[in-house]
């Protein structure tokens, strides 16, 4: 009996298809070794980088880094469940998080799951946790004032909704107050604030939730927390499982979100770590060569969208630390090129008593003027170049010089000015109350109050305008403007309490 070899060969060619068409093939790969949140895995040829690998007992990972004969996996969870030897299984997907309103009032870690003992979260929308950001054409210009309810910012470096403004000083100089203070302020102003923490304390994270859930401020907002005891792969992953939530609002509701990492020098730390497990080059302080790329793409996705994909927006709030005030160091200056501005937080005045220290000469807002409220920007155009002035004069007085007339009113107004923008932590001011303390400021009319009673009389003042002139504060809370008439009418009435304020307070 002969064989037909090209027969028999097309019939196992047949089998081999039929089995492979029939057969539901999982590929299997094997963990070589683990620790520190990173698993050496081999076998897997055919996965991809960022694809999701499932090991034993449920831990997820993803595929890092593709090697000749092995694969880098960061992974997300314990990693002490894994084993050597263990299997791994490709899932040919991407890491995503449960999304939505049912999020809001609640603490999540960096994969969305709830750790405030709570309860389960229900929601069927998830997201991406890495996406890629809206397009030049999908994006219109940031000219929605964002209000903080902190004087000296929205006097002058107004945030608008869209804008990545960074918040960057030392350690304890109020960088988280400031954060806090703007999340409080959007109280009723249908903007969800989702707040990240990075590496942070434990008891810091409580303390924050604490202060929120005080303030009435827990109901629209999420707090997403990597704390320090969390493996770095979480700390990694935490602000872009934080901006997915927002994305959520911003794209599917069409709505406002506010963003704030704290922080992002702890983030770039923990990547530093996980490059260097990862064995990948190290550059420059260690970081590894993508550390730009890091946080680019992850700010590039705060933005205003286009009214034809519902003009929502992504603020961005960005938190760094820097060391003895370097602001040139590596990560410093690699995130001040990629935002819209910084706030800058200067240790000498904090210690000062100057809270919010925030420093005029290098806090600047590039989006300027066009996200402030026409109010704001009609009573305090030249704030800042006058307190800049100031400072200079200042440093020029101490020196023992004798000055003329002009010098010494300037440097007395600045005295008060300084003083006027003081404020208590946790005490968000309205725009209209924003406005006539400005007013009061610049028109002159403090210039005479001693420099210890300038807040007591600016709150006196507000409150004897909320019984004696409601409509002076109720326009411009709802117009957020000022007109020529209702600043003369305005200028009369504070010049007028003056007047009333040194007969009853003798000022």
């Amino acid at each position: 009996m002969r064989f037909d070899v090209k027969e028999i060969s097309s019939l196992i060619k047949d089998e081999v298809r039929r089995y492979k068409a029939e057969a539901d093939v999982a590929q299997v790969g094997t963990v070589l070794e683990v620790g520190d949140g990173i698993a050496r895995v081999y076998g897997l040829d055919t996965a991809m980088a960022g694809e999701m690998l499932e090991f034993d007992d449920g831990v997820v990972g993803e595929a890092f880094n593709l090697e000749e004969d092995a694969i880098g996996v960061v992974v997300y969870g314990d990693f002490t469940k894994i084993k050597d030897g263990g299997q791994v299984r490709a899932t040919g997907k991407v890491l995503s998080v449960p999304v939505g309103e049912a999020l809001l009032g609640r603490v999540v870690n960096a994969l969305c799951e709830p750790i405030d003992g709570k309860g389960e979260i229900r929601t069927d929308a998830r997201r991406y946790v890495e996406a890629s950001a809206p397009g030049i054409a999908g994006r219109q210009p940031v000219k929605q004032p964002l209000a903080t309810g902190i004087k000296s910012v929205d006097a002058m470096v107004p945030i608008g909704r869209g804008q990545r403004e960074l918040i960057i000083g030392d350690r304890k100089t109020g960088k988280t107050a400031i954060a806090l203070d703007t999340i409080i302020n959007q109280k009723g102003t249908g903007v969800v604030c989702i707040y990240v923490a990075i590496g942070q304390k434990e008891a810091t994270v409580a303390e924050v939730v604490a202060i929120l859930e005080k303030h009435g401020a827990m109901a629209h907002t999420v707090v997403v927390s990597a704390s320090a005891s969390d493996s770095t792969a979480m700390q990694y992953i935490a602000p872009y499982a934080g901006t997915a939530i927002a994305e959520y609002f911003m794209v599917e509701k069409k709505g406002h979100a506010l963003c704030v990492y704290d922080d992002l020098s702890k983030h770039a730390i923990a990547y530093r770590e996980l490059s260097l497990l990862l064995r990948r080059p190290p550059g420059r302080e260690a970081f590894p060569g993508d550390i730009f790329y890091l946080h680019s793409r992850l700010l590039e996705r705060s933005a205003k969208l286009s009214d034809a994909l519902g003009g929502g927006s992504i603020t961005a709030l960005p938190i760094v630390e820097t060391l003895e005030g370097q602001v040139s160091a590596y990560i410093p200056t690699n995130i001040i090129s990629i935002t819209d501005g910084q706030i800058y937080l200067q240790r000498e005045l904090f210690l000062a008593g100057v809270r919010p220290a925030i420093d005029v000469g290098i806090s600047v807002s590039r989006v300027g003027g066009d996200a402030q409220q026409k109010a704001m920007k009609k009573v305090a155009p030249k704030l800042r170049l006058e307190l800049a002035a100031f400072r200079e004069l200042q440093d020029f007085a101490r020196l023992g010089t004798e000055l003329d007339e002009a010098a010494q009113r300037q440097l007395d107004r600045g005295y008060r000015m300084v003083e006027l923008l003081k404020q208590r932590q946790f005490s968000p001011m309205g725009v209209a109350e924003q406005v006539i303390s400005i007013l009061a400021g610049a028109s002159g009319v403090l210039d005479d109050i001693d420099t210890s009673r300038v807040n007591h009389f600016v709150e006196e003042l507000i409150g004897w305008l909320r019984l004696e002139a409601p409509e002076y504060l109720d326009t411009i809370e709802t117009t957020g403007d000022i007109d020529e008439a209702l600043m003369a009418g305005l200028s009369d009435a504070v010049e007028a309490y003056k007047t009333i304020y040194k007969f009853s307070f003798g000022a």
